[in-house]
């Protein structure tokens, strides 16, 4: 892996030239690493479309693959978790398209695809269960006669602290509009005025009243319309509970090509391998490498860690949006009796609505940090709190809405006020208990505008994407919106691709089979699952002590070196368990994906010697205009690594 901050003009612009050749440079602050190689580079004159094209040399064998066939369309069942007519005996089974994610990227590009060929959706657990589901806020767009899409792009690149990509930018805040009127179209009931108009709010960091919002469960209501429309769709498949465990790859001279994905059915424990001609990565984030997350439990950085391992050019991990108003469970008046598997988000809404913010003392501090006060955009506020936490030493700070009216809170929160009533707190009456949690990732694997990745016949869209939109701060609301606009733009350059190849039916031989440890006995696998668990919690706790809201070069060092001992003595004692590394379980894969997006996060940070948007540095306390650029991990070449950073399969067998 290489990690490095490009450097060079400031200007984001776009399109490409692939006989560009690569400046060596100074070397990165971080070399010593076994698990990480960050060297150096300066990227002269390269926009951001151009890294998006990188296309990787030499990391896998040139694989020689067999005579091709032409696969023959079958109609599928409409139910969920069913298997396709066209497999041998249901370990393997072959689609047009594989699409690794429920959420609204993955359900939306399904629903365009499966016009022109055969679909699999496999999702890692309920289909419902994504981030999307617990998007409360809404999405952005341009709806109001008042308002602009220059308005919209100059929100947008401030609040990404001017490292997002112009043209990106442009192509989101234009198209969005489009893609909510299909969103009514399918059937999402969004919230209206009395005028009989969709009801736009306002959030942080935006100019105009924008935000189309079903109550406070925008998410769910998108969520829903999009999966009732793709359980009606005979050409789309829905493999629940089917865990993707590594992409299946082969290299066709320079480029690796993506040839579908391995997965673990978690009910039945079967592996079961989809090849398929295209795949959409659509699997959302990594929010569980903190202890304090708002994403659901499925979002252990898996896309990103596959991606990563099977060559993918990775980008700007360092930006973790930490959401500034998670309910804090310590300052309810009725404790919870077991943890939260993630926290309950207290939506931006609440503060574009008029929430404001107080310390225990009850002495409003927004004023003191912003001029925009509580609007100031999620960065700014997350590390107010912070501050205000380490000041006074408290565990939580309070957000007031209940100077607003009673019916105008009920009818906007009503999820909000339902969950804190069960613990004894009325919103209309009291102000509500909140601390930042780690939110949404604005890296990821990195994309061209048509959802493109360095990796020929992989496509990504939604929170595992960085598409350039984000910068270093993603806006409010601006989440569903990219994954709305890149779903539905990847559609195109899928069908072609497509149409451009075919599938084997002989090639599912052509790689190792992961395998599942029945093997070791239960004892063992208990104990196993024990030390992860373990594991988990410890890594949780380096990445919020060392790299949370506010950051230094000694705590990425620290954190750093910490990971990597962590990671060495989990995998010892794996393997002096019997652990293979074909071997396969939940548990041990999401822990090697957490471990895999940890150290793409931290060893981003360390690239960056500047503080932007959600990166901030003690050390380096100031923007510094020499690197408005993103950072790049390049795919790496090294044959030897931790179990996290190379794929299960990684040698082909044909």
């Amino acid at each position: 892996m290489a990690a490095s901050v490009a450097t060079g003009s400031s200007n984001l612009h776009s399109g490409f030239n692939t006989s560009r050749r690569l400046q060596s440079g100074r070397q990165s602050a971080c070399t010593n690493s076994p698990a990480l190689s960050f060297n150096g580079w300066l990227h002269k004159d390269l926009s951001w479309h151009f890294w998006s094209s990188f296309r990787s040399q030499g990391a896998f064998k040139v694989l020689e693959m067999p005579k091709k066939c032409n696969l023959s369309q079958s109609a599928v069942t409409r139910r969920l978790s069913v298997s396709s007519c066209i497999g041998d005996g249901g370990s393997t089974k072959y689609f047009d398209f594989a699409v690794i994610g429920s959420g609204v990227a993955g359900l939306r590009y399904a629903l365009e695809v499966a016009k022109h060929g055969t679909v699999a959706v496999i999702t890692k657990a309920e289909p419902h269960e994504s981030n999307t589901n617990y998007a409360q806020g809404g999405v952005s767009a341009v709806l109001c006669p008042k308002d602009s899409v220059e308005s919209h792009m100059q929100d947008t690149i401030v609040a990404g602290a001017y490292l997002c990509d112009e043209e990106t930018v442009r192509v989101v805040c234009t198209e969005g509009p489009e893609r909510i009127r299909e969103l009514i179209a399918m059937g999402a009931m969004f919230d209206h005025g009395e005028d009989g108009n969709l009801h736009l709010a306002r959030e942080g960091g935006h100019s105009h009243r924008r935000i189309v919002h079903a109550a406070d469960m925008t998410g769910r209501e998108i969520e829903r319309a999009l999966l009732q429309a793709v359980i009606n769709d005979p050409n789309i498949s829905v493999f629940q509970h089917h865990f993707a465990i590594d992409l299946l790859t082969s290299q066709d001279g320079p480029d690796t090509v993506c040839r579908g994905v391995d997965t673990l059915n978690t009910e039945t424990q079967e592996v079961i391998r989809f090849l398929s001609r295209v795949t959409l990565l659509a699997s959302g984030g990594a929010g569980h490498i903190y202890p304090c997350t708002t994403n659901p439990l499925v979002a252990t950085g898996d896309g990103m860690a596959m991606a990563h391992r099977a060559q993918a050019v990775i980008s700007n991990m360092e930006f973790v949006q930490f959401h500034p108003t998670a309910l804090a469970d310590e300052g309810l008046p009725i404790k919870l009796k077991k943890t939260r598997e993630n926290a309950f988000l207290i939506s931006e809404a609440v503060r574009g609505d008029g929430g404001i913010l107080y310390n225990l003392s009850m002495e409003r501090f927004m004023p003191k940090y912003d001029e925009r006060a509580e609007l100031a955009p999620r960065d700014v506020v997350a590390r107010a709190i912070d501050d205000q936490l380490k000041k006074h030493n408290d565990k939580y700070v309070l957000l007031d809405i209940s100077h607003k009216p009673k019916e105008k809170i009920l009818s906007h929160f009503p999820n909000i006020a339902a969950e804190c009533l069960q613990h004894g707190l009325d919103i209309t009456q009291q102000p509500i208990p909140v601390v930042p949690a780690a939110h949404y990732m604005c890296g990821g694997v990195r994309a061209g505008l048509e959802g493109e990745t360095n990796v020929r016949g992989l496509y990504v869209a939604g929170e595992v994407a960085c598409t350039g939109l984000h910068g270093a701060n993603r806006l409010a609301s601006n989440s569903l919106l990219e994954a709305l606009v890149f779903a539905r733009r990847a559609v195109q350059p899928s069908i072609d691709h497509k149409k451009s190849s075919s599938l084997d039916l002989s090639a599912s031989s052509c790689w190792a089979r992961p395998v599942v440890p029945n093997a070791l006995g239960t004892d063992t696998m208990d104990t196993i699952l024990g030390k992860t668990e373990e594991v988990r919690r410890e890594l949780q706790s380096i990445m919020w002590r060392y790299v949370g809201i506010v950051r230094s070069t000694s705590m990425l060092k620290t954190a750093l070196e910490r990971v990597d001992q962590l990671e060495t003595q989990w995998e010892k004692f794996l393997f002096e368990q019997g652990w293979k590394q074909t071997m396969v379980a939940l548990e041990a894969c999401e822990m090697r994906n957490l471990f895999c997006s940890a150290k793409l996060v931290v060893g981003s940070a360390m690239a960056r010697q500047e503080s932007r948007g959600l990166h901030y540095t003690i050390d380096f306390p100031h923007v510094q205009e020499s690197m408005r650029l993103p950072t790049v991990i390049f795919p790496s070449a090294a044959v030897n690594g931790t179990w996290s950073s190379r794929q299960l399969h990684k040698e082909v067998v044909c």
